[in-house]
């Protein structure tokens, strides 16, 4: 196998989703390389958990730690600049007149699955690894699987060469992403997903909850936690 099918660049933000994408990828691949964005994001905590994740993550499985690679971190702060979003700005979330919740940052992944692309396109990677999910989610048009098909094809296209987009989490529940995260790394990696991870939109880790920090009321954190009593309940 070469070099380029052999290695994987996953989007890595500090989260619930793509801690576990991250855990995916080191499962199936022999190096993986991570690649989180500052993009002005009121949660920009969740950049500062990508040490510990890494840190612990390696913990957890002794093959993977001669797996993990380089990690990589790009600036976009034009996205902010140009959104007038929850998640940009010290505004209250609510649903919009377009129905999607105003936590949606638009082009967002199609943004930074550009910019990874393009990275990868240097390192000479082929496989990106996103946690986009059109199950159990806000409604982000960029996160649906019809949305990644078509640009996974448009970058192959414009860079003339093959792009595969994974996303593992596509099709899954939030309950059944920490079954996930459970059958990769057994209950080290979820305990490292709740303890370490960062997932709520308002950037709260004050409290601690059953299934981790966060605000508890915001979109993010009620899928986190509605997921996480799924799962212990045996309901994923």
């Amino acid at each position: 196998m070469s070099e380029r099918d052999a290695t994987a660049l996953v989007l890595f933000s500090g989260g619930q989703d793509s801690t576990t994408c991250l855990a995916w990828a080191l499962d199936r691949f022999a190096r993986v390389e991570t690649i989180g964005f500052s993009y002005g994001q009121r949660h920009a905590i969740e950049l500062d958990c990508r040490a510990r994740l890494r840190e612990g993550i390696v913990k957890v499985r002794a093959d993977w730690a001669d797996k993990l690679g380089d990690e990589h971190t790009l600036d976009i702060p034009t996205l902010a600049a140009i959104s007038e979003t929850a998640l940009t700005r010290d505004v209250a979330i609510a649903m919009g007149d377009d129905g999607l919740p105003n936590t949606f940052v638009p082009g967002r992944n199609l943004v930074f699955l550009t910019f990874a692309a393009a990275l990868a396109y240097r390192r000479g990677i082929r496989h990106i690894v996103g946690g986009m999910c059109e199950t159990d989610y806000s409604g982000y048009p960029d996160c649906r699987d019809e949305t990644i098909k078509a640009l996974q094809n448009a970058l192959s296209l414009g860079m003339a060469r093959p792009i595969e987009l994974h996303t593992p989490l596509m099709w899954l529940t939030k309950a059944a992403t920490w079954q996930l995260a459970h059958d990769l790394g057994d209950r080290g990696l979820v305990d490292l997903i709740r303890d370490q991870s960062h997932t709520c939109y308002l950037g709260e880790r004050g409290a601690r909850h059953d299934w981790g920090y966060g605000c508890g009321q915001c979109p993010a954190c009620e899928l986190r936690a509605h997921g996480w009593h799924a799962y212990v309940g045996g309901g994923a």
